[in-house]
């Protein structure tokens, strides 16, 4: 049920951002003095939350199960099929394979442009966690081979990601606000490149070397890739290693393309976005690796079957908090924050590129969801655009790495991060949310000198 509809709602009375502020303190409080679950402590403050903010006592399990089903329904499937991929691929080798041969070709010590490059080939039209799940494995594995830290060679890769997923389209946050604003997604991905690409790489090759970062030293979490190693042997070649890695991404980026390229509708088009979907291209992957590396080099069905069963368990827990983090948001939503936000930000007199960042910024801030940022964000400005002759694709853009910032511990993403690379909730907020923020203001620097560099090429 959608409490948003709910006729009895009622906000509370305490300034919004305040409770923000206070319930993310209180989850701090929770999680490192207490040491309690962060399954646990999420929805605790997700319910204080609710009563605060005056939403109906008998709507808040709906409220809760909502924001759980939504994140768990577009994360369950992606994460929990690409782990038992990854598992797959780890305990036969070909994780150390692809891993071998990104050593041979860049060598240990350009083992994080390695990652960079990889992460941004692939994260350009593929989903942060999706893209993040595909490839942690082969990051894994490149830590274990190489001995260096987790992450010196991890965190490269997700910077990389979260810059590919927050900037550009055809991701879902800016190719919708490229809807709104009517702005080319085309041209919106062409100038986007030119700000991601660069700013990307320069955060992902400057913040492992940071000293609070190279200070921490977290292990590979268990269950997640194998131990063994391989003699040459015993892997499978590179071609299936590639192949089977590369299979999903051929699926989903077929998919991106054919649906940018014409808006026709068609049996062969309806069957391309089918199996280009995340879910269904990583369950094809999945049996596609069962049989390439499990009875094709001799491995036993049984024996991948443990592979996957032992990817599922170690999921179990990563998939709660991040479900619970998706309760923390919709009652944040549900609560009317945003709605606070919009009005209060409404009448502004700035520059319409600055104010769009800066909304998605405190929107972002405030639920966590970057997908809500961006769409309420454009929403306020919108009326700004007209007559304003800035150009719509660098309002989309704006809009866009605003909601990138001050990732945190009402962002669902921010939990994925955190356990993968196994981090306690401050080492996580010294890492993602400082470098997420700084993306964000380099990403708004880059818009200004784009729009400049286009009024002036216009004269």
């Amino acid at each position: 049920m959608s409490v948003r509809a709910h006729p009895t709602v009622q906000r509370g009375t305490a300034t919004p951002l305040l409770v923000v502020g206070i319930s993310v303190l209180v989850l701090l409080l929770l999680m490192t003095r207490l040491r309690l679950n962060g399954f646990a402590a999420l929805l605790l403050v997700a319910v204080g939350v609710a009563l605060v903010r005056g939403i109906p006592v008998a709507t808040i399990p709906d409220v809760l199960s909502e924001g759980i089903g939504d994140q768990i329904g577009d994360t369950m499937l992606t994460i929990g099929l690409g782990a038992m991929v990854g598992r797959v691929m780890g305990d036969s080798g070909a994780a150390q394979r692809i891993a071998g041969k990104l050593l041979d070709a860049f060598g240990p010590r350009w083992v994080q442009v390695a990652m960079v490059v990889t992460a941004m080939l692939i994260g350009v039209t593929m989903f942060y966690e999706v893209a993040f799940i595909i490839i942690v494995p082969i990051a894994f594995t490149l830590v274990r081979v190489t001995g260096t830290k987790l992450l010196w060679v991890g965190l490269p890769m997700s910077i990389a990601l979260s810059t590919m997923h927050s900037f550009l389209p055809p991701h879902p946050g800016p190719t919708a606000v490229a809807a709104t604003f009517h702005a080319s997604v085309g041209l919106t991905l062409f100038y986007g490149l030119f700000i991601a690409v660069p700013a990307g790489a320069l955060i992902a090759l400057t913040w492992p070397r940071l000293p609070f970062i190279r200070a921490m030293n977290p292990s590979i979490p268990k269950g997640l890739v194998s131990d063994r190693e391989f003699t040459d042997e015993e892997m499978p070649s590179l071609g299936w290693s590639l192949f089977v890695a590369l299979f999903p991404v051929a699926l989903i980026v077929a998919a991106a393309v054919t649906d940018m390229a014409t808006s026709s509708e068609s049996p062969f088009l309806n069957f391309v976005a089918f199996i280009g979907s995340a879910p269904i291209a990583l369950l094809l992957t999945l049996c596609l690796a069962i049989w390439a590396f499990g009875p094709r080099i001799g491995r036993s069905l049984e024996e991948v079957g443990a592979s996957c069963t032992s990817a599922a368990k170690a999921m179990a827990m990563i998939l709660l908090v991040i479900g619970a983090g998706g309760a923390f948001k919709n009652v944040l939503v549900e609560g009317g924050i945003s709605d606070y936000i919009k009005d209060a930000t409404d009448g502004w007199s700035i520059s319409p590129i600055v104010l769009a960042w800066l909304v998605a910024v405190i929107l972002r801030i405030a639920l966590g969801s970057a997908t809500v940022a961006v769409v309420t964000a454009s929403g306020v400005v919108l009326p700004l655009l007209a007559g304003s002759g800035v150009h719509p694709e660098m309002m989309v853009l704006a809009v866009a790495c605003g909601s990138i910032a001050c990732s945190h511990v009402n962002d669902p993403g921010f939990w994925l991060f955190k356990e993968y690379f196994n981090l306690s909730v401050i080492e996580a907020i010294k890492v993602r949310t400082t470098y997420t923020t700084v993306l964000a203001v380099l990403g708004l620097g880059g818009v200004l000198a784009a729009e400049w560099a286009l009024d002036v090429l216009s004269l």
